[in-house]
């Protein structure tokens, strides 16, 4: 029998999460960036299907619309860059977290998105900051600069919540 991660055991592990060791290569930051955003915009589309916050479906609604955009931005640079884009896949701990979530309802569903929110972007944040830092391809590096404040301006919100 399969456990599901908890959303208390994602935030810890995300949290737990050394600083990159070493700079990610171009082709690495395009799947991560690409892995992230369809985290943030799968589980905020799940969210939308039943919470009855106002807030909550405001801000799901900007992840779908902010991580669409900033997929995008990644791929266009991507292909200034020469960079193989993929398309973006969850990755095995993402696709728990979702599953984790169709199988909340309500109140307890809107709290498990908010805790894994809170965990997913502190990690995009490390990712875009260390590759907006230290990225080898500038097209990707200056995309990388640009998501900074979009995410930092999410996790500001999401401690309102």
């Amino acid at each position: 029998m399969k456990t599901l991660l908890s959303t208390a055991a994602f935030a810890a592990a995300m949290l737990a999460t050394p600083a990159l060791a070493q700079v990610m290569t171009p082709t690495d930051y395009v799947a991560t960036a690409g892995a992230s955003d369809l985290y943030e915009i799968t589980s905020s589309r799940v969210v939308l299907e039943t919470t009855q916050n106002p807030k909550l479906r405001d801000f799901a609604q900007m992840m779908i619309d902010h991580h669409t955009k900033s997929t995008a931005m990644v791929k266009a640079a991507a292909a200034r860059s020469k960079v193989r884009a993929a398309p973006p896949m969850l990755n095995p701990l993402q696709q728990e977290l979702v599953t984790e979530l169709r199988g909340e309802s309500g109140m307890a569903r809107d709290a498990a998105y908010v805790a894994q929110q809170k965990a997913a972007h502190g990690q995009a944040l490390d990712v875009q900051k260390a590759y907006a830092m230290e990225g080898t391809a500038p097209a990707l590096k200056s995309a990388a600069a640009q998501i900074v404040p979009v995410v930092e301006q999410h996790i500001a919100m999401l401690k309102t919540m």
